[in-house]
């Protein structure tokens, strides 16, 4: 995870739901909402945002040691090929989420998520084209404002599904939207809202 040397105290003003528990503070500071193009952690969320349908992000963050090592640190050519002794292994790892549902669909999303890469070059040439390939920067005032979908995260819902992906409805599409920086929902007070705060 990266980190970063903002401190941590009352000068400081950040979105409302990342304003006392120290594991959301530090996704908020360092991950949430910062453009990413790497497929590697491209899967690593699509795999942690079906992981959390149903479940507070907060529970999959605690997770998220866990789930690397045991998704092989989210290799999706690794992952794709997990058999039916690997998934009863997984079944098996209390420090993941043991759905059945979802620990097929994270193998099953491997799959699709190789057949983009060889067909657009990489998964992030293709996901990031929902948004037309660079951040919306959204200017809400309060978290109330922030919506739970968009007509691009039905798009990209929709389009997912067509490709064989799970656990891609269109809210969580758009948590992954915020996750990977395609858009930008910090609020105008957080000192994360700066454009130049999300430079890699």
């Amino acid at each position: 995870m990266r980190s970063t040397d903002r401190p941590l105290g009352p000068a400081i003003q950040r979105c409302g739901w990342a304003s006392d528990d120290p594991i959301l503070v530090t996704y908020h500071d360092a991950e949430w909402g910062t453009p990413e193009h790497d497929d590697r952690r491209l899967f690593e969320f699509l795999v942690l945002e079906g992981a959390q349908a149903g479940l507070s992000w907060r529970t999959v963050l605690k997770k998220r040691d866990a789930y690397r090592r045991a998704f092989d640190t989210f290799d999706p050519e690794r992952v794709a090929r997990y058999d039916s002794r690997k998934v009863r292994t997984l079944l098996g790892d209390p420090g993941i989420i043991r759905n059945r549902l979802k620990i097929d669909a994270a193998i099953s999303n491997a799959g699709a998520f190789l057949s983009i890469q060889k067909e657009f070059g990489t998964f992030d040439e293709y996901v990031w084209r929902f948004v037309g390939g660079k951040p919306k920067m959204n200017r809400w005032k309060t978290l109330r404002q922030i919506p739970a979908r968009t007509r691009e995260s039905d798009a990209m819902s929709t389009a997912l599904k067509a490709r064989g992906f799970k656990f891609v409805g269109t809210t969580i599409s758009y948590a992954y939207m915020q996750a990977v920086g395609m858009v930008n929902d910090h609020v105008l007070t957080c000192f994360r809202r700066n454009p130049s705060g999300h430079q890699r």
